[in-house]
């Protein structure tokens, strides 16, 4: 639908518009119209989008039934209605609970807050009702409706004795004849238990069994009794000590005279006190304890010879370290951790194991021609006796080698062979001396795919082995019959020959093998 506009065009003669201010009539809105072309269409208005709604959702969100506007009427006689009829607040009592919780103390007449005009209360404020009396009061916490009575303390009655129970009147008979059937059948059941008891300990229990041991039948004991038997009373303790601090190791009697052997390092503690504080002793076998004196020690083998002044004495027998054999079996005695005749049996592990001793605390500084052994051997077993199956000496328990320090099955012991020589020369003249070659030798040991020896390190002026050509550099791979292989056993092989013996050393110099006779000088 299209309507003409109202606009009105000049005035032929120039002049003004017949609705301009000019023209002298009113200028408003409606007459001026929306300034648009007369010609311009009016379009009408869009049509509004309205999406179809279907049935269940039309059922779930419409107005209920009956209902046309946005909102139910307000009921007549609502509380809105009320409040907007009301025309000012009235000042009424509180509620019972409010007055209850916030009123004043009982028995006080001051109040919190008063009107400053008013002189004084004209009234108490009213108590709280009861809530047990209103029908229309809600449900609260509060004291309960009916006061409980405070129960009445319980009267002592005074105490009755034996008299007045039993003749007083005061307890009834049928009473007091409950009371003496109960206790008699609790001492019917308490001596039936009794007797129950009694005659099963008596059954459990005897005095007619006696027991006896089995006959001995005569079979005599094997033979590692008859050697502990035998060695024993040649088996000492030796002990030294230094005010607080001491060592305990063993011995062993190898003269009648009162010659004792034992490890050097047993005794060092007492061999270099310069104090002369320094005490030393030896145990026997049956518990005799007499002081020692030293003979001689050798810090080179680890032996050491004492003398004590006793008569008497079991002597050991010595053997051949020729005889030894691995395999053999062997008994260790002596006293390991201060375990006085202790005896530990084992059989040879090898024979000529090169063992370097020596540590903190002694000035031993020995490598051993050892018999390697089996049998358990700890700290204490040093110096002891380690014997054959025949009772013979074949060595000295003087080392173990153990990572925890503790006897792991190897210990070691100087042949019978080089106690004898050692001991001998000790009782003679008190010192002893060994041959030396004058090298050191590099503690790492120098191998191929051929042989093993020891590298020379250092090579003393005018010894043997400087006069016979020896230099540094050169690896010696065997001294005599015995094959070297490392710094310990070139030590060994050369102890094991005599003072002035010449002997052919082999080594290798420019990886060529050469033979060097060299005569062996004394220490």
């Amino acid at each position: 639908m299209t309507t003409e506009s109202k606009n009105t065009g000049p005035a032929e003669d120039g002049g003004p518009a017949a609705n301009s201010p000019l023209s002298g009539e009113s200028d408003s809105a409606a007459d001026r119209g929306n300034l648009r072309p007369s010609d311009a269409p009016v379009l009408g208005p869009r049509p509004v989008l309205r999406p179809h709604v279907d049935n269940h959702t039309a059922r779930a969100f419409r107005r209920p039934n009956g209902q046309r506007g946005s909102f139910a009427a307000r009921p007549a006689g609502s509380v809105a209605a009320a409040v907007q009829g009301e025309s000012e607040i009235q000042n009424r009592p509180p509620d019972a609970v409010l007055a209850e919780a916030f009123g004043r103390p009982e028995g006080s007449a001051e109040l919190l807050q008063r009107d400053p005009e008013a002189g004084a209360e004209s009234a108490a404020p009213a108590a709280p009702a009861d809530p047990w009396r209103d029908p229309n009061s809600a449900a609260r916490l509060g004291t309960p409706a009916v006061a409980q009575a405070r129960p009445q303390p319980l009267v002592t009655g005074p105490k009755l004795g034996a008299r007045e129970v039993l003749f007083g009147g005061r307890v009834s008979w049928k009473a007091l004849t409950l009371l003496a059937v109960i206790a008699a059948v609790i001492g019917l059941i308490g001596g039936f238990v009794g007797a129950f008891t009694g005659s099963s300990a008596s059954a459990l229990t005897s005095r007619k069994v006696a027991l006896q041991s089995a006959p001995s039948g005569g079979q005599p004991h094997n033979q590692l009794t008859k050697v502990v038997n035998a060695v024993m009373p040649a088996v000492v303790t030796v002990r030294a000590w230094l005010g607080d601090t001491g060592s305990t190791g063993s011995g062993v009697v190898i003269d009648g005279a009162g010659y004792i052997v034992t490890n050097n390092h047993v005794i060092s503690l007492a061999a270099n006190d310069k104090s002369g504080k320094a005490k030393l002793d030896v145990v026997f076998s049956d518990g005799q304890r007499v002081p020692t004196q030293i003979v001689g020690r050798d810090t080179k083998s680890d032996l050491a010879v004492l003398k004590v002044d006793v008569k008497n004495l079991a002597v050991i027998q010595l053997g051949n370290s020729g005889d030894v054999q691995v395999g053999d079996d062997v008994v260790a005695l002596g006293s390991p951790l201060g375990l006085e005749k202790t005896v530990t049996s084992g059989i040879v592990s090898a024979l000529h194991r090169p063992v370097k001793v020596g540590g903190e605390g002694t000035d031993t500084d020995a490598t051993l021609d050892a018999v390697q052994t089996d049998a358990a051997i700890n700290h204490g077993n040093s110096g002891g006796a380690l014997v054959d199956m025949q009772g013979r000496l074949i060595g000295i328990n003087s080392a173990i080698k153990s990572e925890s320090g503790g006897s792991v099955g190897l210990g070691f012991a100087i042949p019978v062979d080089q106690v004898k020589r050692i001991s001998q020369a000790l009782i003679r003249d008190g010192s002893v001396h060994h041959p030396r070659l004058g090298v050191s030798a590099k503690t790492k040991i120098v191998a191929n795919d051929v042989m093993s020896g020891a590298a020379v390190a250092d090579v003393q002026a005018g010894s043997p082995a400087a006069k016979a050509g020896i230099v540094e550099g050169d690896v010696i791979v065997k001294v005599g019959d015995r094959d070297v292989s490392g710094p310990e056993e070139l030590t060994v092989a050369v102890q094991s020959h005599e003072i002035g013996q010449t002997v052919t050393v082999r080594l290798i110099r420019d990886g060529r093998e050469v033979d060097v006779p060299v005569t062996l000088e004394s220490d």
